[in-house]
């Protein structure tokens, strides 16, 4: 899978990018991730990205022409790409989101900057808008890498374990449930019994009442999205119960 990434600021992915399995995932080709430089498709010997707003306003606004010019030469080199927008005000960015873009073989990332981008670049560039939460940040560089991560952890081959990505956190809209590992008893923390016993069918049931568990106390909004079966309902009702 291809990222391109329109950047103002290509340095602030060196090191995420050359870390943990982001790395891994280069390396073995199941990924590529090109940074292109915005100012490099600015004109003037200054190389300018910004300007004033017109009628006036704080901060400045990110030209539309090296953007355009950018994205110009991006899609040249070939087959058309959904090009996505990192902004305050895109749709939120969720597990299901990133499964669907996982599905695509390139993506193309335009990370804002600035007060904001010139209202062309949405109007006439931009296929979709994302973003991954309610606050503002100085610029789309973060939210990408959150986009590449979640991303690419979906793309085969990238997890060494097929079976992590669907049993993690909000992969069935529901939160993943306590895990642990050695030792068995430490300072009296001891981990529950029944994940020593072996027995593989109670361990499963034991992990699925603790998701729930966990979901209701935590995100109880979830628990509308989430597919559960009549077991899973009987379930969460005695949790509520319980208080």
């Amino acid at each position: 899978m291809i990222f391109d990434i329109l950047t103002l600021f290509p340095e602030m992915f060196q090191s995420p990018l050359d870390s943990s399995l982001l790395k891994k995932a280069r390396e073995k080709g199941l990924i590529q991730v090109r940074l292109h430089n915005i100012r490099d498709y600015a004109r003037g010997r200054h190389k300018v990205t910004d300007d004033y707003p017109y009628g006036g306003g704080a901060g400045m606004v990110m030209k539309v022409e090296p953007v355009a010019e950018a994205l110009d030469a991006l899609l040249r080199e070939g087959d058309r790409a959904p090009v996505l927008l990192l902004t305050p005000q895109g749709e939120p960015f969720s597990q299901g989101l990133a499964a669907e873009l996982a599905g695509r073989p390139r993506l193309i990332l335009v990370c804002g900057h600035y007060e904001g981008v010139d209202e062309r670049i949405r109007e006439h560039l931009i296929d979709r808008e994302i973003s991954i939460g309610d606050y503002v940040l100085t610029g789309g560089e973060i939210p990408a890498l959150v986009v590449v991560d979640a991303v690419s952890r979906l793309v085969p081959g990238v997890l060494g374990n097929v079976a992590s990505a669907s049993s993690e956190s909000h992969a069935e809209h529901l939160l993943e449930g306590p895990q642990y590992t050695r030792p068995a008893d430490y300072r009296g923390w001891k981990v529950p019994d029944v994940l020593l016993t072996g027995n593989h069918r109670n361990i499963e049931n034991w992990r699925r009442r603790e998701s729930l568990r966990r979901t209701l106390r935590k995100r109880p909004d979830l628990l509308g999205k989430a597919a559960l079966s009549d077991d899973d309902r009987r379930i969460v009702e005695d949790l509520k119960k319980e208080g």
